[in-house]
């Protein structure tokens, strides 16, 4: 993984083109991975969407993951699906996507769960909320020390944090052996989103 920043987007903080110009903002701030969420049933403009951010990050040579959604994926040609437990199964995901399709999986505060999606072959797993978070505020929280234990535990597979990350906490996540920062609100509220983006990879 070569950025510790991991972008998600939010349709409520980013809606019409701004969505696309804070991720080209984010992107040119040396961001490297990008996950477009949108829940809304509006397959036509999310499908749009996809599309037109997969063109931003091929630009960047970046990696676009779709949350949730493995057709949205396969159809906008994005690099791989971020996944919920409540989601697609990984196995099944990958006969859809392909062996070199990205998976990653969310596992809240479960060593368990992480264990089970690498089995299901996910590229990278991830745990959280490990700060109050303004996106998912109902998420449940996870210790910091969690961190560490997946460290100790998968060796070889990349560990993402979510949750209420800033540039003030998110140094202890990286300590702590985290190799991503997922992160929404912290950056694409900011004023300037390319500078904020290069303080999180300075991380």
């Amino acid at each position: 993984m070569t950025s510790t920043l991991y972008a998600i987007t939010d349709s409520q903080l980013l809606p019409g083109d701004k969505l696309f110009d804070a991720v080209a903002a984010a992107l040119k701030g040396g961001c490297k991975w990008v996950q477009y969420r949108d829940k809304s049933a509006d397959h036509a403009r999310r499908l749009f969407e996809a599309k037109h951010l997969l063109t931003l990050c091929n630009q960047y040579q970046a990696q676009l993951l779709i949350n949730d959604d493995v057709e949205l994926a396969k159809n906008s040609g994005a690099h791989g699906v971020h996944l919920g437990q409540d989601d697609t199964n990984p196995v099944a995901a990958r006969l859809i996507l392909g062996s070199s399709a990205i998976i990653g999986v969310t596992c809240h505060a479960s060593l368990a769960l992480a264990q089970q999606a690498i089995k299901d072959t996910a590229n990278y797993v991830a745990f959280g909320r490990f700060f109050p978070s303004s996106t998912k505020p109902d998420a449940r929280p996870a210790p910091l020390s969690l961190i560490s234990e997946a460290r100790a535990q998968f060796v070889n597979t990349p560990i993402v944090a979510i949750g209420g990350i800033t540039l003030d906490n998110g140094k202890q996540l990286l300590d702590a052996g985290a190799d991503m920062l997922a992160v929404c609100h912290s950056l694409f509220s900011a004023n300037d989103i390319t500078e904020q983006a290069r303080k999180f990879i300075e991380l």
